[in-house]
């Protein structure tokens, strides 16, 4: 992110300390930290549910077989992105290399981050959690893709020099191997 941007959308007043401070709300919505702003998204739909918990199953007997001691998937928790520009959010499902021990984890902890996009996620709010992730140099990003009525969609990208490049792309039941610390098997029949 650059001033320019800065200074086209300034940032909010809420700190990233702020948000952690915030109850999350008791309906399954998440409350995420975009820029200093506080944003609300709706409670996960049960496709969207399904598919992350298909990713979380994958991901952790993935992580066993591989015996992987020093890595931990986790589903929906708070990842601070950046404090310098008040960036906090929630990946669906995470692969952490820390003490798990605790409510939220650093950006350089945070080695692959999922995320279920579903219809009523914007393309901004897209956009910007995964300019976020790449900025705090997270190594692996995943994206399931819902549309109504069709086949999920998956997309593995591995973080390069110059931002993300896609690794893997899926759909309408195609099986990948998904870039990340350790081989995934994904296979998007599954994910519906």
């Amino acid at each position: 992110m650059t001033a320019e941007v800065s200074m086209i959308h300034p940032l909010g007043q809420t700190r990233v300390e702020d948000w952690l401070a915030e109850e999350q709300p008791s309906d399954g919505s998440r409350l995420e930290l975009i820029l200093g702003y506080l944003y609300m998204t709706p409670a996960p739909t049960g496709s969207h549910q399904y598919a992350a918990g298909e990713l979380f199953v994958a991901l952790r007997d993935a992580i066993r077989a591989a015996g992987r001691a020093d890595l931990r998937v986790l589903p929906g928790v708070a990842v601070k992105i950046s404090t310098a520009f008040r960036t906090g959010v929630i990946p669906d499902v995470a692969i952490v290399a820390a003490d798990i021990d605790r409510t939220s984890y650093e950006a350089d902890e945070l080695v692959v981050a999922v995320e279920v996009w579903s219809p009523g996620n914007t393309r901004e709010e897209r956009d910007t959690k995964i300019a976020g992730y790449a900025a705090a140099r997270v190594p692996y990003v995943w994206i399931v893709e819902l549309p109504q009525g069709k086949p999920a969609k998956f997309c593995g990208y591995r973080l390069g020099e110059t931002g993300y490049r896609q690794e893997v792309y899926a759909a309408s039941g195609e099986t990948v191997t998904a870039p990340g610390p350790v081989p995934v098997v994904v296979d998007t029949a599954s994910l519906r």
